[in-house]
């Protein structure tokens, strides 16, 4: 029998199931490749269910996809009847076997699409027609169209600086083995689509293995993510893509620039991209990340580094193999392999290879010396001295360069010595940037515990803020330390003094640019950011100059961010903190914005316009003070969490607020998401690099005063409904619990974070994360909506002139643009009809509270649709294809997990019942491509 279990409504049925084995030409149909990879994996995934299930399930599977598909693409109403019915009434056995079923293909249907989309890139990347937005030639061309010379351009390349930041996830879903297996599979498409499959009855063989290996692998985890595994999870990446393609990108940007610009350009640039972390660093509310872990994240970093560059000198060695015989070396290339002492008789006329060994063994010795452990090959040579920093080793590689060019092997120095040095400046010994985070409550506790048994004061904490400013200056200024070895402080603050002991010990080790960032959550006041900068000088982490690593206050609220300019203005004012900000920062004040916690606070338009205000006047304060500002984007996957594409996102920035440096964290799926594939991971990256050139050289222009009234009017409608129905609605956090998963998702094993900060139920001690989590799974996606509507409709009234204006704005403004633009894509994902079913689970009392929610979501669709002038997804139509292709899928798992919901919370408390609510749970996150 052939099992096919894919889409196979009208823009697929023209298309042949049969597997494309020969190179694809994109120009003939440039989807058709995407519905040929659906149809094969879907059909080979239906043919394992039914081999493995047996034949009922597989038939289980095929009625229920065909009910669905008839219920949602032609409203078949007695198909979705009979769907609900015998959904309803499944035995646990096979509802278990239904969700894995809808599960895998959710993933194998994202597997294809991100093929496609590296295969369509593959594609425009060949054409000489026009550059697409995103790609480094876009942006010289929109730069050269706008008449910037190619002085600036360099300028701005020469001091641009782009750190995505990995953060762990409190509701990532995406086990290792499974990700792994998935790109087994890639890379199969991968062959076919070169033309590489010889057998093709072997290679679709080989496919339907790695599909058997899904099915027969556990969707969920066993126990629950450590800090630790987060940490190797993230780790993983660099050896995917992150060592390859950041120094190829970067070579390719150099070339195109040269290309473009001529004589004018630069040989090299500085490394465009530096990765970041927080991974074992961030503290804030989780209790496993403790001082010893963040030394071990530090290690981790450093291991993963060290073993590549030993790994990679080491190759090095083993191919340049030149004689002094046949070719001439450079003086200093001759001196590099003396001072080797390699004691090898086979390599006296080879002496690049008697200099890379001697390089290896520097090497060597420096794993041993700042890890205790050779990560890499070993070494013949004793007694090497260790390098003290990377400079060092791309000195040396330097050497080798030259060399090879001055005999004529200019190719092989490019080819093989070139990205092995580029990686070594890229990543040195450290990898990335951890960076620390802890909340401003907890440096208060502690530093009031502190100031107690030091006898400095008594009340601190009753203190008002011009006093904090002054105990803290005064203890800043005094030479001796309030900790004393002879007091039993509490365990809190004795693990929080260890881990600034413990940053310090790792920038000794590792460099300083291994932690070189401490984030201060609800960062509200001056005395916040002195707080931290006490607690440093008693870990001896401050020097002449000031602290040795960045202060960050991290704004959160719609409150902190309207206050943040005036925070920022008076530690400007300080002299003490101007002078750290001159010495040892370089001029540089990074500031640290939260759109999770702004949006959960006030709502989605109420946020972006908080945010985007909130940059304008830090911009402003930055220059008043001549002080360069670095804005990092606290951003989610989610577009209530500031997700949305990264270009527009970043075109959209108020003049100002790029300037050449941008840090923004990358979140759970997303990063698997975007740095798992090389091709993906390095049109994220060089999107990152465009649009930030883009935005440093000719950013848009600042709004007129008239547009910021229009949106301090809107945000103020939309913050008022946003409140009242979150923070002002009698039983709304009861309603919440009941329609949504949440109580659920906190068994689910995949994050190592708490749910929450406290064990309140309220849901301001809620995180962010699994709020929107929440919302994505019930298909509200309410964060991302809810008050914009009431917002327009209040403020237009009647009046069409005011709808035309919105129009206009809407037209003009790239920012209010890209708003729009964003809530339209989650409102095309929201699904009310199946909202309605988890609406159902709350009870008649709660019914108010819905039909509040849904009408809102009327207006936002009307409004949304209104200003852009026809379909949510008009701007988007790989969105709109992939919704189209997969909501189907995803129908059966909503119905199940509210049937299993309502079993679960009525005293059906069986372990497969739990188990099948984390399986849908799991199914849908990836299947939306968001969790939160």
């Amino acid at each position: 029998m052939n099992h096919v279990m894919t889409t196979d409504s009208d823009p697929f049925a023209e298309l042949q199931p049969a597997p494309r084995l020969a190179p694809v030409d994109p120009r003939l149909d440039k989807d058709a490749p995407l519905y040929d990879d659906i149809r094969l994996l879907g059909r080979l995934l239906g043919e394992v269910v039914a081999e493995q299930a047996g034949e009922p399930v597989y038939e289980l599977v095929e009625r229920t996809r065909r009910r669905a598909l008839a219920a949602r693409r032609d409203g078949d109403t007695a198909a979705a009847a009979a769907l609900a019915t015998e959904l309803d009434g499944l035995d646990i056995a096979d509802a278990l076997h239904l969700i894995r079923a809808f599960s895998w293909f959710s993933l194998l249907a994202n597997l294809a699409e991100d093929h496609h989309h590296s295969r369509r890139s593959r594609f425009h990347r060949g054409r000489t027609t026009g550059a697409r937005p995103g790609t480094i030639d876009h942006a010289l061309d929109r730069l050269a169209a706008a008449g910037v010379e190619p002085t600036a351009i360099i300028a701005a390349l020469e001091g641009l600086a782009v750190s995505p930041v990995l953060t762990a996830h409190p509701t990532e879903v995406g086990r290792k083995t499974v990700l792994d297996t998935a790109r087994r599979i890639a890379r199969l498409l991968d062959e076919r689509d070169n033309g590489a499959v010889g057998d093709p009855a072997e290679w679709e063989a080989a496919v339907r293995l790695q599909v058997l290996v899904l099915w027969q692998t556990a969707i969920l985890r066993l126990s629950k993510l450590r800090v630790q595994d987060e940490i190797a999870e993230a780790l993983r990446y660099y050896d995917l893509t992150l060592f390859a393609e950041i120094p190829r990108m970067q070579r390719d940007i150099e070339r195109r620039v040269a290309a473009r610009l001529g004589d004018a350009a630069p040989g090299e640039l500085p490394p465009l991209v530096r990765m970041g972390s927080w991974i074992g660093g961030d503290r804030d509310g989780n209790p496993f990340v403790t001082s010893v872990v963040s030394a071990g994240a530090a290690r981790s970093h450093a291991r993963i580094a060290l073993a590549h560059h030993l790994e990679a000198v080491w190759k090095l060695g083993e191919e340049l193999s030149m004689s002094d015989r046949l070719v001439t070396p450079t003086s200093d290339l001759i001196a590099l392999a003396e001072a080797a002492n390699d004691p090898s008789p086979f390599r006296v006329d080879e002496p690049y290879r008697r200099a890379l060994r001697g390089m290896h063994a520097r090497l060597v010795a420096t794993a041993e010396t700042v890890l205790g452990e050779n990560p890499g090959p070993p070494t013949a040579i004793n007694g090497a001295a260790a390098y003290a920093r990377p400079d060092e080793l791309i000195a040396d590689l330097r050497t080798i360069e030259a060399s090879l060019e001055a005999h004529g092997a200019t190719t092989l120095a490019a080819a093989r010595v070139v990205p092995v040095r580029r990686t070594v400046e890229s990543f040195g010994f450290h990898l990335c940037a951890l960076d620390m985070r802890q909340n401003s409550a907890v440096h208060e506790r502690i530093l009031a515990e502190l100031l107690d048994t030091a006898k400095v004061t008594e009340a601190y904490r009753m203190l008002d803020e011009p006093a904090r400013r002054a105990v803290l200056l005064a203890e800043l200024d005094s030479p001796r330390l309030l900790v004393s070895p002879y007091v039993q402080y509490s365990e809190g603050l004795r693990d929080e003094l260890e881990q600034f002991e413990q940053a310090g010990m790792a920038q000794v080790l590792f460099g300083p640019e291994a932690l070189p960032h401490y984030v201060i959550s609800k960062c509200t006041s001056v005395s916040d950011v002195l707080t931290v900068a006490v607690l440093a000088k008693e870990a001896n982490l401050i020097g002449p100059d000031g602290p040795r690593f960045d202060i960050v206050p991290l704004f959160e609220t719609i409150e902190d961010l309207q206050g943040a300019a005036a925070t920022m203005r008076a530690l400007f004012e300080l002299p003490i903190y101007r002078r750290w900000i001159d010495s040892a920062r370089g001029g540089w004040q990074e500031v640290m914005l939260g759109y999770s916690d702004s949006n959960k606070d006030g709502g989605y338009l109420a946020s972006s316009w908080a945010l985007f205000r909130a940059e304008e006047e830090l911009v402003a304060v930055a220059a008043e003070f001549g002080v360069r500002l670095r804005l990092f984007h606290g951003r989610g996957g989610t577009v209530g969490r500031g997700g949305g594409p990264s270009y527009d996102a970043i075109a959209a920035q108020p003049p100002g607020a790029v300037a050449g440096q941008l840090r923004l964290t990358e979140q759970g799926e997303v990063i698997s998401a975007r740095y798992a594939d090389p091709d993906i991971a390095r049109r994220t990256l060089e999107t990152l690099v465009a649009a930030t050139l883009e935005a440093t050289v000719t950013p848009h222009p600042a709004p007129v005063a008239a547009d910021r009234e229009l949106l301090d009017e809107l945000a103020a409608i939309s913050f008022d409904a946003y409140r009242h129905l979150v923070y002002g609605t009698d039983g709304f956090a009861e309603f919440f619990r009941a329609i949504t998963p949440i109580s659920e998702i906190a068994r689910l094993n995949i994050g190592s974070r708490p749910a929450a900060r406290t064990a309140s139920g309220r849901i301001e001690d809620l995180r962010a994360i699994p709020w929107v989590f929440s919302w994505s799974q019930s298909r509200l996606m309410l964060p991302g909506w809810y008050g914009a509507g009431t917002a327009f409709e209040q403020w237009c009234g009647d009046d069409p002139t005011r709808v035309d204006r919105l129009r206009e704005v809407h037209e003009h403004w790239p920012f209010f643009r890209t708003v729009i633009s964003n809530m339209a894509m989650v409102l095309a994902k929201t699904d009310l009809s199946i909202a309605a079913r988890y609406a159902s689970m709350a009870g008649q009392e709660y019914g108010e509270i819905y039909d509040r929610i849904a009408a809102e979501h009327a207006r936002a669709v009307h409004w949304a649709t209104t200003l852009t002038g026809g379909d949510l997804l008009a701007d988007n139509p790989p969105l709109a294809r992939s919704i189209r292709n997969r909501f189907p899928y995803l129908d059966p798992l909503n119905h199940l997990q509210v049937t299993l919901l309502r079993r679960w919370r009525a005293g059906d408390t069986d372990e497969r019942t739990q188990r099948a609510i984390l399986l849908t749970l799991n199914g849908l996150a990836t299947g939306l491509r968001n969790s939160g």
